[in-house]
């Protein structure tokens, strides 16, 4: 799925990276264009949840977008700036970024 992410932003590698702290907060994908930063984690559940890790992420990076790529069938949002993929609606539901 991070693969998928990636082509469907049209995302070069070299605007790809994984973020970890030392306190253990982490985040699978971001992807830094310009002044445009977007966080990705993706989870084998059907009903994903904000944590803290998320939180860490959105604050530490200023996250314009989390994006929380899940194995459930619906796109819902978890807050403003948080919100639950479909696996299956990715192409769906992210544009290429410019």
């Amino acid at each position: 799925m991070l693969d998928q992410v990636i082509r469907v932003l049209r995302a070069p590698a070299e605007s790809c990276f994984f973020w970890a702290t030392h306190a253990g907060a982490e985040l699978d994908l971001l992807i830094v264009r310009g002044r445009r930063r977007l966080g990705f984690e993706f989870k084998r559940t059907d009903a994903p949840r904000l944590t803290a890790s998320m939180r860490s992420a959105l604050e530490s990076l200023k996250l314009d977008r989390l994006d929380v790529v899940h194995a459930g069938t619906r796109t819902f949002r978890l807050t403003s700036r948080v919100r639950a993929v479909a696996a299956s609606h990715i192409t769906r539901e992210l544009k290429p970024m410019r």
